[in-house]
């Protein structure tokens, strides 16, 4: 889900939680960012969705670099849509266009994974 810059981070969390109920029955655990602290956000998703959110945070006592678990997965994700060129810069006027750059650069990548599992 694509939203307007002036969204915040929980509220376009809690309208794509809220559009996918009923939709992933099997989905029990979403990692989140520090944006999404907070035990109000929290129990609100655990009580209306049903799901429970781990919260993956920096630990304020280390200085430096510190690797974050699961992190890794989003800045993975976020390298191969930049891999994709109308996805490299921010061309698109309207949400609903970045959003459908977005699906056709991931089903390119689904595409080319299923190719070269399925060639001999």
């Amino acid at each position: 889900m694509v939203t307007e810059a002036n969204v915040t981070e929980r509220d376009g969390a809690a309208w794509l939680l809220l559009a996918i109920v009923g939709v992933f029955t099997r989905l029990q655990l979403v990692w989140v960012d520090a944006g999404y602290r907070g035990v109000e956000f929290g129990a609100w998703v655990k009580h209306f969705i049903g799901i429970h959110l781990q919260v993956v945070a920096r630990n304020p006592g280390v200085k430096g670099f510190q690797r974050l678990p699961r992190r890794w997965v989003v800045e993975r994700t976020f390298a191969w849509l930049n891999n994709a060129r109308r996805l490299s810069k921010d061309y698109e006027f309207h949400v609903q266009s970045s959003e459908a750059m977005i699906y056709a650069a991931m089903i390119r990548i689904m595409v080319r994974r299923l190719a070269a599992a399925s060639s001999p």
